[in-house]
């Protein structure tokens, strides 16, 4: 569903974009992702209006098929890019899981600012973002991603995102469509 309106206290919430992450191959170039993320906390951070950088520097607990082999990530890996900041006025929320709410501050940051409705970016599209964006809609928030400013490495796992999940949580709509719904 393409986006319609933004809420009057609407957040952005950056999924994952950081120097580990951004250093694997995926489905389209992550250097466009960030310069349209960047483009989005350029227009939300004008607006006096909340971004939200999520990074993720470990695995949950539980089980463990398919975790990375453990080997040491270089010191840098869950820096957020230098396109993004942080800047004074963002909220860097650090997770160990997929999704950027369970077992982090973000929905109480979120709720003591007002916010109603959140804006997604990031990678991966399947996994950050989507679990991101599930959460979000559970906890009452208005989502809407913005579709060209996320991927994931896999391209049949970012596209059922974009066309099967998301547009049940909520609308979806490209980076310029969203800034010009700010205003």
């Amino acid at each position: 569903m393409t986006a319609t309106v933004l809420d009057p206290r609407t957040a952005l919430v950056v999924v994952d974009l950081q120097q580990g992450i951004v250093a694997l191959p995926t489905a389209h170039p992550t250097d466009e992702v960030v310069a349209r993320a960047a483009t989005l906390a350029d227009a939300f951070r004008a607006k006096g209006l909340p971004v939200f950088l999520v990074r993720v520097t470990g695995g949950a607990p539980g089980r463990n098929e398919g975790k990375a082999p453990s080997s040491k990530p270089a010191a840098d890996w869950a820096d957020i890019v230098p396109e993004l900041g942080p800047r004074d006025s963002d909220i860097v929320v650090t997770k160990q899981q997929w999704g950027a709410f369970h077992g982090t501050a973000l929905d109480l940051e979120l709720r003591r600012r007002g916010i109603t409705q959140v804006v997604l970016t990031g990678v991966a599209t399947s996994i950050g973002v989507e679990s991101t964006a599930r959460a979000a809609h559970e906890h009452g928030y208005h989502v809407t991603i913005a579709t060209d400013a996320v991927t994931d490495m896999d391209a049949d796992a970012h596209r059922n995102s974009l066309e099967k999940i998301f547009p049940r949580l909520g609308e979806t709509d490209n980076t310029a469509a969203i800034v010009e719904l700010l205003g």
